[in-house]
């Protein structure tokens, strides 16, 4: 490791190595690393094609079953090592401020209830854990999944500043690609071992020790399983809940086989509908399939509204939510996520009252657009100066924010019973970075700014032990700069790996 760490923007910015653009340098070593991908499972299965028919009028039955190298950054991308360092201590106290978060109901019905109708999905969600507040339905524990994203705000119009990693958002459902970003940084020092990146490098080093280790890989299948045992029945399954015709299979085949290899605990994957149609209750809300109990329902879905297209995918989240089966997440860690959430944990006092001071280092602006005199301030304010924010609604998996010139449209044509659904944040400038993405085995330079997800790993027992509380690993997603989007599964970035500077 260098002895000297980026302290400066300035200094960050010229620690940074100098990647060629010319990508015919290294066309050489793209089957190789083609191959490298699909021998380690590091896969998608290729876009489903409506209609595809062979020249003789024949269907393509064998694209059901193709698969697609995963989407990836050819050499890793810079990130400040002290602020890698330090959100990944934070994580275990933001474990810990959205368990109590999730615990307090005033909170979160206060919070809530102020966006009223105005989001259907989330008002759908806040009712079904009302509804389950009321049951006091007893669960033998919570397991947390989370993803804490940042960038890395780092503008070079401020040289003399420190870079510092804001966060993005929490996630508290379905926080993907935990597997297929630890491969891809095993991706990364195969690759500076056996080519020493001579190809790519125009200027500076990447060095094995600039690589960290990532145990996302099998943290999620081991929280799992931890979780798992305070249910009390060894001979139980876990189900896991996806979406029909989904495409990130083998990221999440990762966290199965891991369950089964070291935990001996078989995974069951379902659908919501499909949940509805096969599960059944017996009078101790004890939950089934095919005979055996689900200890464990582990949520791939259910984070947008297209992912409960009929009243029979409600129903089937519901069978899950009523019963004893620990849900990952539960209801109420799944509100606490929320977009609207954050937004009142960044108000003075909220997080030092939770004792978690420490993470309001990480916060930007973040702002209501109700019809409180803040909101109608901050509704004013992305009027006149659209291009320092973007708008959120309270949804996860990329593709709902807007930005820039396109915010005065968006608030413009909503209500002020329709605006109480979104947020708005100051806008994180990132600095643009020159790198090489791979798609499909082709080689696209561009300039690139990473987002950095920390997971975090919570397990607390009935009884209010707390078993596990530590962080899972990280992700890197990587996207061009002038997209502003970075869901990877959206097909809006890259997985990458971090080179620490």
């Amino acid at each position: 490791m260098s002895s000297r760490l980026a302290e400066t923007n300035s200094e960050f910015l010229s620690l940074r190595p100098q990647y060629t653009s010319d990508t015919g340098k290294l066309t050489r070593h793209v089957q190789a690393a083609v191959d490298w991908e699909a021998t380690h499972g590091l896969l998608l299965k290729a876009p489903k094609i409506e209609g595809q028919l062979l020249s003789n009028g024949g269907s393509v039955e064998w694209l059901d079953s193709a698969l697609i190298p995963a989407p990836v950054s050819f050499a890793p991308s810079p990130v400040p090592r002290k602020e890698f360092e330090k959100v990944v201590s934070l994580q275990p106290i933001l474990n810990l401020l959205f368990d109590k978060i999730s615990q307090d109901h005033e909170f979160l019905t206060s919070t809530l209830e102020s966006i009223g109708s105005a989001d259907e999905f989330t008002a759908r969600i806040f009712s079904m854990y009302e509804e389950l507040h009321r049951l006091d339905v007893a669960k033998p524990g919570v397991i947390g999944i989370h993803r804490s994203d940042y960038l890395i705000h780092a503008p070079e119009s401020e040289p003399d500043s420190s870079p510092k990693a804001k966060q993005v958002e929490f996630n508290t459902i379905a926080s993907s690609f935990a597997s297929l970003s630890s491969i891809v940084g095993d991706f990364h020092r195969y690759m500076l071992a056996k080519t020493g990146y001579k190809d790519l490098l125009e200027s500076g080093v990447i060095s094995a020790d600039q690589l960290p280790e990532n145990e996302s890989l099998t943290s999620i299948g081991d929280a799992i399983a931890a979780g798992f045992d305070l249910y009390g029945n060894n001979d139980a399954v876990v189900v896991m809940v996806v979406q029909p015709r989904e495409r990130n299979v083998f990221d999440q085949r990762w966290v199965e086989k891991r369950l089964w290899e070291r935990h001996q605990i078989a995974v069951v994957r379902l659908s919501f509908a499909e949940v509805n149609d096969k599960c059944t209750a017996n009078s101790n809300g004890r939950l089934f399939i095919d005979g055996k109990e689900i200890a464990v329902a582990y949520y791939r879905s259910g984070y947008a509204p297209t992912d409960f297209p009929t009243e029979k995918e409600w129903n089937g989240r519901w069978i899950i939510e009523k019963s004893r089966t620990i849900s990952i997440p539960n209801l109420a860690y799944h509100l606490a996520g929320c977009k609207k959430v954050q937004q009142v944990l960044a108000q003075p006092g909220v997080v030092e009252r939770q004792e978690a001071a420490r993470v309001r280092e990480c916060f930007v602006g973040l702002y209501p657009l109700d019809g409180s005199a803040e909101g109608q301030q901050a509704y004013a304010d992305a009027m006149s100066r659209p291009a320092v924010f973007v708008v959120k609604p309270q949804r996860e998996g990329g593709g709902y924010n807007t930005y820039g010139d396109d915010i005065p449209g968006l608030l413009e044509g909503l209500s002020s019973e329709e605006r109480k659904a979104y947020i708005l944040m100051d806008l994180i400038r990132a600095p643009g970075f020159k790198n090489v993405l791979m798609r499909e085995g082709k080689l696209i330079s561009s300039e690139v700014v990473s987002e950095l997800g920390i997971y975090g790993l919570w397990i607390r027992s009935a009884d209010g032990r707390v078993i596990v509380n530590k962080h899972g690993g990280h992700l890197l997603r990587t996207k061009a700069s002038d997209v502003y989007e970075g869901g990877v599964a959206a097909g809006f970035a890259v997985i990458d790996s971090p080179l620490l500077v």
